[in-house]
């Protein structure tokens, strides 16, 4: 018996994986419930901040046209918890489920992850967007005529880049969903 430990460790017997076709469905279900999940809550959290700074900017604006401007921002990030939640909930996939049931939850579950991000423009983003204008029009035009728009133009910078990261982002998911389909859709055409 070898008592050097690298001969020891070099000598052990290798495990096999087992990984079944059905059981690599599963994880990968598990993985884009787990994804929804999360997408859930940071739709969430992006109306808490936006009824938030919303909030804020209707006690302290004395423009009647900004204050209704936040009063639509706090209604549109409102109704959009309930138009980017209603039916997005599923329970999680049975811990002894067959193929045919692994397939079927997974391809529910990324066909709710692409309505979950076709709908985060319209219902996350936008009062997200519509609060931050709200906020950088005044200031804006503010520092137009007191001709400080040279110094502003960084914060303006990085405003532009962030929305454009934001699109950038979300294509990128598209591209990928639309990917896990066209590969469940293979495995299904293989093995149905």
């Amino acid at each position: 018996m070898p008592t050097d430990p690298k001969q020891v460790w070099q000598n052990q017997p290798r495990e096999i994986s087992k990984l079944t076709l059905e059981k690599f469905i599963q994880r990968k279900a598990r993985d884009v419930h787990a994804k929804t999940r999360d997408g859930l809550s940071t739709h969430f959290v992006l109306m808490v901040l936006a009824v938030a700074c919303s909030g804020f900017g209707l006690i302290r604006a004395n423009d009647p046209l900004q204050r209704t401007a936040f009063g639509c921002a706090i209604a549109w990030a409102l109704a959009a918890q309930y138009a980017m939640h209603r039916g997005m909930w599923s329970p999680s996939l049975p811990a002894e489920s067959g193929l045919a049931t692994s397939l079927e939850f997974y391809r529910r579950e990324i066909e709710r992850r692409r309505s979950l991000a076709r709908r985060f423009l319209g219902w996350s983003f936008g009062p997200m967007v519509l609060t931050i204008a709200v906020f950088v029009i005044p200031i804006v035009r503010e520092g137009v005529k007191r001709w400080l728009l040279p110094n502003m133009l960084p914060f303006l910078g990085l405003l532009v880049l962030w929305i454009a990261g934001i699109f950038v982002l979300r294509a990128r998911a598209r591209h990928q969903l639309q990917r896990e389909i066209d590969e469940l859709d293979e495995i299904e055409k293989e093995n149905l």
